[in-house]
């Protein structure tokens, strides 16, 4: 762990929040609090966790990435 106040306690939690509200929650107006949990939700099943590229996975999607390492694992 590292200690207090490190600015890398968070990072990666801090980029994806606002991530997420930069491109949605930023752009809508929500009527309800269930409203507004259902669309986070919906962004981050099929978009967020799906679509979007990671700079991690060296530019691809999960999905795209999952799909090569099966093939790999598989040969």
């Amino acid at each position: 762990m590292s200690r207090k106040g490190n600015c890398w306690d968070n990072a990666v939690a801090e980029s994806f929040f606002k991530t997420i509200k930069t491109k949605l929650i930023y752009h809508h107006k929500y009527k309800t609090r269930m409203e507004a949990e259902l669309q986070i939700f919906e962004y981050i099943e099929t978009w967020y966790n799906r679509v979007r590229r990671h700079s991690t996975l060296k530019g691809k999607s999960i999905l795209e990435f999952n799909q090569i390492n099966n093939l790999k694992s598989a040969a």
